[in-house]
């Protein structure tokens, strides 16, 4: 019978700190190259993440806006590696140089586990601005349950709209800012948009033209990524839907949910959405890696760590060279992430080997956006589409680059549903607080005992 890893002397134990795309992609990809060396015990993966799922962030706009499933855009990493180890837990410290990193579970004291080689994949969190109010009222959408909030957030913003005759009360419930102008912050206020117009349909007091939603971006552009022209041509889409977007302008405050940018506007809003740009994870800032001066693990050509052995990093979190431009890094954008976690995988396996690591190459082949339903644009390899023909390439992209056959066949399953049924605009934000009804049911029935009690006393006085 085959020993496994923990009975083998000596066996390699590779860890990788983050279950997102390079660290779920390269422990996929080291599953199936060492799926002999795993069963028989020669090697182990480990795989260290607050979740047990990997996210695909390309479908949070969608799910946020009820085209596709919340459930369906998240991978559980447990059934994708079955020859992994999963622990959901967070690294509050980590010794390169003594080899061993400190996890907290969920339940129970830290954890000490020791390894023979790191890949930190731990990706990047919001980067906020010491804005007053920010902290306070901004939300963000990096994860799936930041879009079931903001789907709830927004729908239960047109109720208290349809429910109220205060002006102020509905002007403020009315009012949508999303500040940031690359593809998180436009697809989200674009999606969000077309769910909030769709909604009104069924309100009366509500009209598509009560709507207000603002982008505000910092640069003279938007969409950077897919081109000047087309970044302009993406611009006169939404403020034709009547979307305010704000360019080289900024946020100043949002105290008190008062919104004050630099153009000198004030006015209150419901609902603050901040996408403007990213960090890497702070697990990197508890490790003894090097970084650069924005906190990125210096990484190099080879996805490895500079100055370490037995250390490899690609992702958000890393400042790898991007050998096709020269002086440059290459983006943290999902289209560099799959692809360094197939080098990074297989120069793992080319140093357990013995042999030479191969260097990371690769082209940007474009980009695409959805802008809601039926609408988009994209450039990629030379060609500039927009429109409708630019969504379904969109969707044709992601739909085939969502990982596994389950989720891309849920995803297609949702899509369809969506060209026969019509789209779902219930809010559940209840479902936050799902204790509430239950915990007044129980201060009811107290009062209603301390009531007898009372009765009870003055009857025996």
């Amino acid at each position: 019978m085959a020993r496994t890893a923990e009975e083998t002397p000596g066996a390699p134990h590779i860890l990788i700190v983050g279950g997102g795309y390079v660290g779920m992609y390269t422990a996929l990809r080291l599953q199936k190259k060492l799926r002999r060396e795993l069963k028989r015990g020669e090697v182990k993966v480990t795989v260290v993440d607050p979740n047990s799922y990997m996210t695909y962030q390309p479908f949070l706009p969608e799910a946020a806006a009820g085209n596709i499933s919340p459930r369906h855009v998240v991978v559980p990493l447990r059934r994708v590696l079955p020859k992994c180890t999963v622990r959901k837990a967070r690294v509050t410290e980590l010794n390169h140089d003594e080899g061993w990193a400190i996890v907290q579970p969920l339940a129970g004291p830290p954890e000490r586990i020791s390894y023979d080689y790191l890949v930190m994949a731990a990706g990047a969190v919001p980067r906020l601005l010491p804005i007053p109010g920010l902290a306070e009222h901004g939300i963000s959408l990096k994860t799936v349950g930041e879009a079931i909030h903001l789907r709830n957030h927004v729908l239960e913003q047109l109720e208290i709209a349809e429910s109220t005759d205060d002006v102020e009360l509905r002007r403020k419930a009315l009012t949508f800012v999303f500040v940031g102008g690359g593809f998180a912050g436009v697809e989200a206020v674009a999606e969000l948009e077309d769910m909030s117009r769709h909604a009104t349909k069924y309100m009366r007091k509500v009209t598509p033209q009560d709507l207000r939603f603002i982008l505000v971006e910092a640069a003279d552009r938007i969409l950077p990524e897919v081109g000047p022209e087309m970044g302009k041509w993406t611009a006169e889409q939404l403020r034709g839907r009547g979307i305010d977007v704000k360019m080289k302008t900024l946020l100043r405050s949002a105290e008190g949910g008062l919104i004050e940018l630099s153009d000198g506007s004030r006015f209150p809003a419901g609902t603050l959405v901040w996408n403007a740009g990213v960090k890497p994870s702070p697990v990197v800032r508890h490790a003894d890696l090097p970084v650069d001066e924005r906190g990125r693990v210096k990484g190099t050509e080879y996805l490895t760590i500079q100055g370490l052995v037995r250390a490899f990093t690609a992702g958000d979190n890393a400042a790898i060279p991007d050998l096709t431009q020269e002086g440059m890094f290459c983006p943290p954008n999902a289209q560099h992430a799959v692809r360094q976690s197939k080098v990074l995988a297989d120069n793992i396996i080319r140093s357990l080997r013995g042999k030479s690591l191969k260097p990371y190459v690769h082209n940007n082949v474009g980009a695409v956006a959805g802008l809601g339903l039926h609408k988009g644009v994209a450039q990629t390899y030379g060609f500039k589409v927009k429109g409708w023909p630019a969504w379904f390439m969109h969707r044709s992209y992601h739909g085939a680059k969502v990982p596994t056959f389950n989720r891309k066949l849920r995803v297609l399953a949702d899509w369809t549903l969506a060209l026969f049924l019509k789209r779902e605009t219930v809010s559940l934000a209840t479902v936050e607080q799902p204790r509430a009804d239950f915990e007044l049911a129980a201060l009811e029935d107290a009062k209603a005992k301390q009531a007898v009690r009372e009765t009870a006393k003055e009857g025996a006085a």
